[in-house]
C-alpha cells in the first residue's frame, strides 16, 4: 500500500468514526497515532515518538507537548493535540510556541486529528511563526497536498527540502484564501481596481454601489466558467469509452440506454432503463476518480432502484450508487466496510462535494489487493 492509499484509508476511517470520538485521548488513539504510523514513525518506540514530551528549560513547570518526533536521536517535530470535535484556533498554540523556541525542532504541528497545521520559523529564527505554512485536512485534501505531506514521512524527511518550499506553500495558501474572500465579498480596493478598468467616469460612492453586485457576480461567473471548462475537458477525455456496448445494445442518441440486468436479481431487463441523468452522473464520477485509478476501470451497472458505479465491473468493489429515479435524489457513498451512506443531493453538481470520499473508495480496492498479495 503506497502512501496516498494509506492516507485515503485513514480518511475513510475518520469520516466513519469522528462522531463517536469525544475526548483528546480518544482522538490521539483513533486518529493521530495512526496518522504518525502512516508517516512511517513507530508510535510504540519511545526513541522515535516521545509522548508527553517535556523540555529541560524555558517552559512553565509541568507543561508538556503531546508528542515529540525524533530522528537520529534529535527532536525534529513537536505535536500538540486537541479533541477532534473542536476547531483549531491560534489560542491552542501557546505551549507549542514556547516549546519550539527551547528545542532543536524545526517544525511544530497543531492538530485535532482531522486538520493538521504545520509551523516553522520562516519569519524569525527559533521563533515559531504565527501562521502555518501548510495545512492538511484529512476530510478535504487534494492529491498535490498528499505529495507535500509525504515530505514529512520518515523515509523522505529532510529539513532543507521542506524549508525550501515552505515559504511558497505558506504565502501561496494565504493568497488563495484572500482571492477566495475577494470572490465571495469583493473589497473596495478590488472593486475600484476592476471598475476603473471598464468605467471611464469618476468612481463615486453611487458608482461603486451600482457596480458592486455586478463585480461580485462577474467574479463568481468567471470562476464557474473556468471550472466548467475543466470539467468538460475531463469528461470529453472519457466520453469515448463511457458505456461499452455491443452492436445489438446500441441506442439512438436521444433514446435512453438499456443495459443488462444485474446478476443479483434486482430487476428484470425490460424494467431497467438507464437515463441520461445517470449517464451524466457516471461521467462525473469517472472524471473525479481518474486521479487515482485508470478511467477505463470505472464501469456502470444499472438496476431498478439504483445505478451502481463499480471498479473493474465487480459488484464487490462499489465506488458509489446513484439514486436518481425518485423525487428526492441521493448519492450512495461507501465506507471501509462497504456500508452505504445515502447523502441527499439537489443536482449532479453536488457530487463534486464528495470527491475525496469517491477517490478514497476507488483507491481502497487496490490497497486491499496489495495487502492480499503481500499475505500470500
Amino acid at each position: 500500500m503506497d502512501f496516498a492509499d494509506k492516507i485515503a484509508a485513514l480518511a475513510q476511517r475518520i469520516a466513519k468514526q469522528k462522531d463517536a470520538i469525544e475526548t483528546e485521548e480518544a482522538t490521539k488513539t483513533a486518529f493521530i497515532m495512526p496518522f504518525l504510523r502512516d508517516l512511517g514513525y513507530d508510535v510504540f518506540d519511545p526513541h522515535v515518538v516521545v509522548p508527553e514530551f517535556t523540555a529541560d528549560v524555558g517552559v512553565k513547570k509541568g507543561e508538556k507537548v503531546d508528542y515529540a518526533i525524533k530522528l537520529d536521536g534529535k527532536v525534529v517535530m513537536l505535536i500538540e493535540c486537541k479533541p477532534c470535535k473542536g476547531a483549531l484556533s491560534t489560542q491552542h498554540m501557546s505551549q507549542l510556541y514556547r516549546y519550539f523556541s527551547v528545542t532543536e525542532a524545526r517544525f511544530g504541528i497543531l492538530t485535532n486529528g482531522i486538520v493538521y497545521w504545520f509551523f516553522t520559523d520562516l519569519e524569525q529564527p527559533n521563533k515559531m511563526d504565527a501562521k502555518p505554512f501548510f495545512e492538511f485536512d484529512m476530510l478535504n485534501y487534494r492529491p498535490a497536498q498528499v505529495e507535500e505531506l509525504k515530505k514529512f514521512a520518515t523515509g523522505n524527511f529532510d529539513v532543507t527540502t521542506i524549508l525550501e518550499t515552505a515559504s511558497d506553500l505558506k504565502y501561496g495558501s494565504l493568497l488563495m484564501r484572500e482571492i477566495a474572500n475577494e470572490i465571495d465579498a469583493p473589497s473596495d480596493e478590488v472593486m475600484r481596481l476592476l471598475i476603473g478598468r471598464v468605467y471611464d467616469g469618476k468612481l463615486t460612492a453611487n458608482v461603486l454601489a451600482k457596480f458592486g453586485p455586478l463585480v461580485q457576480k462577474a467574479m463568481k461567473d468567471t470562476v464557474r466558467e473556468l471550472v466548467n471548462q475543466r470539467l468538460s475537458s475531463a469528461m470529453d477525455d472519457t466520453a469515448k469509452i463511457a458505456l461499452p456496448v455491443t452492436p445489438s445494445e446500441a441506442v439512438k442518441p436521444d433514446a435512453p440506454a438499456v443495459v443488462d440486468a444485474p446478476a443479483d436479481g434486482t430487476g428484470e431487463l425490460d424494467d431497467i432503463v438507464t437515463t441520461q441523468e445517470e449517464i451524466d452522473g457516471y461521467q462525473i464520477v469517472r472524471a473525479i476518480v481518474r486521479e487515482v485509478v485508470k478511467v477505463e476501470r470505472v464501469t456502470m451497472r444499472d438496476a431498478k432502484s439504483y445505478c451502481a458505479i463499480l471498479l473493474d465491473d465487480n459488484n464487490r468493489r462499489p465506488i458509489c450508487r446513484l439514486h436518481l429515479n425518485r423525487g428526492v435524489k441521493y448519492l450512495g457513498l461507501f465506507d471501509a466496510d462497504k456500508n452505504e451512506e445515502r447523502v441527499r443531493i439537489e443536482s449532479l453538481d453536488d457530487i463534486f462535494a464528495h470527491a475525496n470520499r469517491l477517490k478514497a473508495a476507488a483507491a481502497s480496492y487496490d490497497s486491499a489487493k496489495v495487502k492480499e498479495v503481500a499475505t500470500v
